[in-house]
């Protein structure tokens, strides 16, 4: 048989071997580009995600940073928390604080006295040393038995209700497996926290036994765990030599070179010719995909601030495309751009709810940048100051509190963090009041843009009050002490020559020490009753009565003190007026007061009068002198508490400023009503007729 030998001089055999040539030239000069470009991308793409997943992550720690802070910040402002402190209950504060751990999800609570040693704790045992051996707020390393434990940390100095220091509030969250299976849900990558090299936490499973080969770039590297392959990056974190590594794997990459590869040599090996232009298609439907996925990618790494990441974030990452590998990477870089998507929103919600947590808060807070520019401006201060945010945001704080009672600027007198001061300031409408600021740090100082938080409240009331009290117990021992010292001469005087004064001198001595007896049981009762109407324990007991014996009874008790200014009473009682139902004792208290006042502050030698009248349901009563009446001006105030009629005569000594408000609680208990009418001065109240009467 002969052997079949091809003719290597035929035309055929050479435009075939010619074009099998150019076809294996052709599909290599094309496949090879292709493949080493499908490399390159998805390569890239793989370090663009591990880098985007280590900015994702500073960002999570300086969220978690910051709202440690802020808890921080909230607990050492707590009420509660200085009372339990003041008052000593350790077993309270022990569950106060467990409470407090558990209910804002912190591992740890501690509270250090400002000698450093530890008067509360809840969470894990590794704060005990926070108080002993000095610790650096941030990232830091804290024994755990045997071993070191990595933690965020925040503190906060403790201050009571005067400004004085009692000591430090350490809260702190343990960055542990659990902390690093969180990052890994909201990045998509593994996250590992390393100390010297060695694993403390991690959610990669058998890290601990693999290690990190370099890469081409600093903090780069490889990572080959059990036959699977990661890219990794490592950032700092803290002064403690505190590592983080954040890592994906990158094993699928390789199968999907190897995949490709044999692809194009069998598209070769089946159909050369249709291999090449396969091969051409290929590399065209796959490299413009990578594409859009590395410039998607490369635009979030290019993302500085926190709007332009938002923005980037909002763009879907998704490409369609029919080769498998290349939908997974777009798939998994969606889903890493869905997550920090996330991410972002509910650190965005998070500062929402903590603008209106500010907002609901009725004391005025306000925030500073480090030249004391204003940057927030709650409701609170809104209303206390009358301007708005619109119009001091931007502004310093100089031009919007303007300091009275001193030279210096409003900024000088800001209280360090923790403390709290009184400011003298004027308002947006002239008015001068009294804040009282209590300054903190919302940052650290090493920060470049440390800001500062005022809260304040307007005392000025308080200072009013606390002056009227002076005030009040001034009046009170003057009016004390000139009536006993009457009453000891005329006792003295009793004791010494009793024997040789005449009965009218005897008279005239009684008669002194009847009415200063009268005058201290008319303070003294409305003091009592001022104190009862206080403290809410102040109450009438109505029952049918008649008038006239009421008029009789205080009309008997102020006659000696009318008679010694040479006062007439004159009393004009309707003769059929009907039973009223009332508190005798309390409405002859009334009645004594009016008629005090009327011969305090009416002439000598002249008439008061008392006079009834019945108007349906009720009986109106006026006590009337011929003084100079009140001034409109302070009729408004009239009935209040430390008041005084400010009179024009100088017979009229002021008193404690007490009767009238007796008077005006004692009428309104009844249900009636109170006031002053015209004509030197008329004061009339009101009380309910007797059912039937």
């Amino acid at each position: 048989m002969k052997q079949f030998r091809p003719d290597l001089h035929s035309l055929s055999v050479q435009m075939i071997l010619s074009s099998v040539a150019l076809v294996l030239l052709t599909a290599v000069a094309a496949g090879l580009p292709a493949l080493l470009l499908i490399r390159s991308g998805l390569y890239q793409q793989a370090w663009d995600q591990v880098q985007q997943g280590s900015i994702a992550s500073l960002a999570l720690y300086d969220a978690r940073y910051s709202e440690l802070e802020s808890l921080a910040t909230l607990t050492a402002q707590r009420p509660t928390l200085r009372e339990l402190l003041v008052d000593g209950q350790q077993a309270e504060l022990d569950l106060y604080l467990l409470n407090l751990q558990e209910a804002s999800g912190l591992s740890l609570v501690v509270i250090c006295d400002t000698a450093r040693r530890p008067i509360g704790q809840a969470g894990d045992a590794a704060g005990a040393g926070l108080c002993r051996e000095p610790v650096d707020t941030g990232f830091a390393l804290l024994p755990q038995g045997t071993a070191r434990g990595a933690w965020l940390l925040a503190a906060q100095p403790l201050a009571d209700g005067a400004g004085v220091l009692q000591g430090m509030v350490w809260v702190g969250m343990a960055l542990d497996d659990g902390f690093a299976a969180e990052m890994q849900a909201q990045t998509g990558l593994e996250h590992t926290l390393l100390a010297a090299g060695q694993p403390l936490a991690t959610s990669l499973e058998g890290r601990a036994s693999a290690s990190v080969h370099p890469g081409g770039e600093e903090g780069r590297g490889q990572l080959d765990l059990s036959g699977r392959r990661y890219y990794a990056s490592q950032f700092t974190l803290g002064q403690q030599g505190l590592t983080a590594e954040v890592a994906l794997e990158v094993t699928g990459l390789s199968v999907t070179l190897r995949s490709l590869t044999w692809t194009l040599v069998a598209s070769i090996l089946v159909v050369i010719a249709v291999a090449s232009v396969l091969g051409t298609f290929l590399a065209r439907r796959i490299g413009s995909p990578l594409a859009d996925l590395a410039e998607a990618a490369g635009a979030m790494s290019r993302s500085g601030e926190p709007g332009d990441l938002a923005e980037a974030l909002e763009t879907p990452l998704a490409v369609e495309s029919r080769v498998r590998e290349v939908s997974l990477v777009s798939q998994a870089l969606e889903a890493a751009r869905a997550d920090l998507r996330r991410s972002v929103g509910e650190l965005r919600e998070e500062k929402i709810w903590t603008e209106h947590l500010l907002e609901s808060i009725v004391e005025g807070i306000i925030t500073l940048d480090r030249r004391g520019h204003i940057t927030f401006f709650s409701h609170g201060a809104e209303r206390i100051t009358g301007w708005t945010r619109d119009e001091v945001v931007g502004r310093t704080c100089d031009q919007i509190f303007v300091a009275t009672e001193t030279d210096q600027p409003f900024s000088q007198l800001i209280p360090s963090p923790g403390r709290r001061t009184k400011i003298p300031v004027e308002l947006r409408d002239g008015h001068h009041a009294i804040l009282a600021v209590t300054g903190a740090r919302l940052l650290p100082p090493a920060r470049g843009d440390a800001r500062v938080a005022l809260v304040f409240r307007d005392v000025s009331e308080e200072e009013a009050v606390h002056r009227l009290l002076g005030h009040f117990l001034t009046n009170v021992a003057h009016e004390f002490r000139t009536p006993l010292s009457a009453l000891a001469a005329s006792v003295e005087l009793l004791l010494d020559q009793a024997s040789d004064l005449s009965p009218g001198e005897l008279q005239e001595l009684l008669t002194s020490l009847h009415l200063g007896v009268l005058g201290l049981q008319t303070l003294i009762d409305n003091l009592l009753e001022s104190a009862s109407i206080e403290t809410g324990h102040f109450r009438v007991h109505p029952r049918p009565c008649s008038l006239d014996e009421i008029v009789a009874e205080a009309v008997g008790m102020m006659q000696p003190l009318l008679e010694k200014h040479g006062q007439s009473l004159v009393v004009e009682l309707p003769a059929a007026i009907p039973m009223v139902k009332a508190d005798p004792r309390r409405t002859v208290q009334v009645l004594i007061n009016l008629l005090s006042n009327a011969s305090k502050y009416g002439p000598d030698n002249a008439e008061v009068e008392i006079k009834a009248a019945v108007e349906g349901d009720w009986i109106r009563v006026s006590v009337a002198d011929a003084g100079p009446g009140v001034p409109p001006e302070h009729r408004h105030n009239l009935f209040r508490r430390f008041v005084h009629p400010q009179p024009s005569n100088d017979k009229a000594q002021v008193g404690v400023g007490l009767g009238l408000s007796v008077v005006k609680a004692v009428v309104e208990a009844h249900g009636g009503q109170v006031g002053v009418g015209e004509g030197g001065s008329v004061f009339w109240f009101t009380l309910p007729r007797e059912q039937g009467a």
